[in-house]
């Protein structure tokens, strides 16, 4: 069986960490290299927001080194994938850093943001958990990971994707906001009781975090945790009881710095952070009826790499539900109409099928298609004239897993376009897209606006329909002996840009 290395690098808040994972044909992945070095990224940026040259020759430094050890495993640069999380995400002068490695060390660096952490956070989680604890998929859970510079939360609805989250809450910005301040211990707890209860306040508006069974993260505090005092389930899965979970927070807050390393072997860096994350995950187990908590061994590097692979797994279509999952809570949330939207949704994609062979578009826009769909509406939450615009501005401004805030700009403008008298946009933030991008969007809306119109009336009148192609002509064929005259019109109406961008007229048999 031949032997496929992939590698990822994590340039981190407090460190930057490397993983090699040999690949099986079966698209398995097993760990076979790991090293982790503490940087001071975190304190620089979250102090002056920049990344200073002390830092930056140190991150260079190390990443050199992580490049020799890639050399020895016969992975170039350009075969890594490396990735920036919070701290640089916030640097200002992130730009003339990532420009930097790239001259130094050959290494493309992409700064990710909080929801694609979330969405290679999952997809390392439900991959290790598999088998050692499949009640992921069917009980109410949260994920949970407190970083340096963000927490990333994820709650699911016996399996699907209820909520998710990127907090501007880490182990690095609390002590540097507590050192500001000049605080004490005490301090800093009541600090965190204040923003975690506003926190479940809010989460609480989309599940009831009482309601929450099971409680997993993959943070490296609870492992630290879960190798003292928990229960082993699997290879990288450990079981810690709520109360044992609850004493041993209480006992680390007694120990200083210096005490921490030597008990634990952790760096400086992880100690000095360590009793403030291990509390910050006691505040959010409290939010929750969790008896215990379930820790796994794994990161978002490996689900980065298992992300690679997704498309030649099950997991594609795991994937794209969770994504689903997580617009319809959104739309509900908004109260909209979900017969409709699932109704504008299922007509959407039956023509993007339709017309797959002459998209010329990547796999991920059946998705953009699919969310916008779902969500073209929801700014009538806010008032029905002109509905468009605060759809756009609401999904803009969502957090939907699985996508990137890049990507919810895109369809939030398809949204925006679902409606309108429109031949050639006008908008500004539609010229600010690259031109690959603008066809993008262009395409989608133009499916979006014909899926909406075929149910004017909000009443899914047109039951079932086949599409077929003559000339210059689509045809959508209806089961129905009369089509209304409200949905005729409304595809007449907003078949404009259809015909613009694919050069078809609509005829509706």
């Amino acid at each position: 069986m031949p032997k496929i290395l992939e590698s990822v690098i994590e340039i981190g808040s407090t460190g930057i960490r490397l993983v090699v994972c040999q690949r099986t044909q079966e698209g398995v992945l097993n760990v076979v290299d790991k090293s982790e070095l503490p940087v001071s990224l975190g304190w620089d940026v979250f102090t002056s927001r920049l990344v200073s040259r002390e830092t930056l020759l140190q991150c260079i430094k190390i990443l050199s080194r992580f490049k020799e050890q890639l050399a020895g495993w016969g992975i170039k640069p350009e075969q890594n994938s490396i990735i920036a999380t919070s701290a640089l995400r916030e640097a200002t002068n992130r730009d003339t850093v990532v420009d930097r490695i790239f001259v130094k060390t050959g290494f493309r660096v992409k700064i990710i943001d909080g929801i694609e952490e979330n969405f290679y956070m999952y997809t390392a989680v439900l991959e290790s958990l598999r088998y050692d604890y499949p009640q992921i998929k069917t009980q109410n859970s949260i994920i949970l990971e407190i970083g340096g510079g963000s927490t990333e939360i994820m709650v699911l609805n016996k399996g699907k994707m209820a909520a998710v989250h990127s907090l501007r809450l880490g182990t690095v910005i609390i002590q540097q906001n507590i050192k500001n301040l000049h605080g004490t211990q005490q301090d800093t707890r009541h600090y965190l009781r204040d923003y975690i209860k506003n926190t479940g306040v809010n989460l609480n508006t989309e599940i009831s975090l009482q309601k929450i069974q099971v409680f997993i993260s993959i943070g490296s505090e609870l492992q630290i945790a879960a190798k003292n005092i928990g229960l082993q389930l699997g290879l990288r899965c450990w079981k810690i009881s709520r109360e044992d979970f609850f004493k041993f927070v209480d006992k680390v807050q007694a120990y200083s710095t210096e005490e921490c390393m030597a008990k634990y072997q952790i760096s400086y860096n992880d100690a000095q952070s360590f009793g403030i994350g291990l509390l910050t995950y006691k505040l959010f187990l409290g939010l929750t009826s969790a008896d215990s908590i379930i820790v796994t061994d794994t990161t978002i590097r490996e689900g980065l790499l298992q992300s690679k692979v997704s498309s030649e797994s099950n997991l594609q279509s795991e994937f794209t539900s969770q994504v689903v999952a997580s617009a319809v809570n959104i739309g509900r949330k908004y109260h909209f109409d979900e017969e409709h939207a699932k109704y504008v949704c299922k007509v959407a994609l039956k023509i993007y099928d339709a017309l797959e062979n002459e998209l010329g578009l990547s796999s991920e826009s059946r998705n953009y298609l699919e969310v916008a769909s779902i969500l073209h509406d929801v700014g009538t939450f806010i008032r029905g004239a002109d509905h468009q615009k605060h759809s756009k501005y609401i999904i803009a401004n969502s957090d939907i897993f699985g996508l990137a805030k890049d990507s919810m700009k895109i369809i939030s403008q398809i949204a925006l376009y679902h409606r309108g008298n429109l031949t050639q946009p006008t908008d500004d933030d539609f010229y600010a897209f690259s031109r690959q991008e603008r066809t993008l969007v262009l395409k989608l809306a133009s499916i979006l606006r014909i899926a909406d119109s075929m149910d004017r009336s909000h009443t899914q009148h047109i039951e079932d329909f086949n599409i077929s192609f003559k000339a210059d002509t689509m045809i959508i064929h209806t089961n129905n002996r009369a089509v209304s005259n409200l949905e005729k019109m409304a595809i007449t109406e907003k078949s404009d840009l259809f015909e613009f961008v694919f050069g078809y007229t609509i005829i509706v048999s």
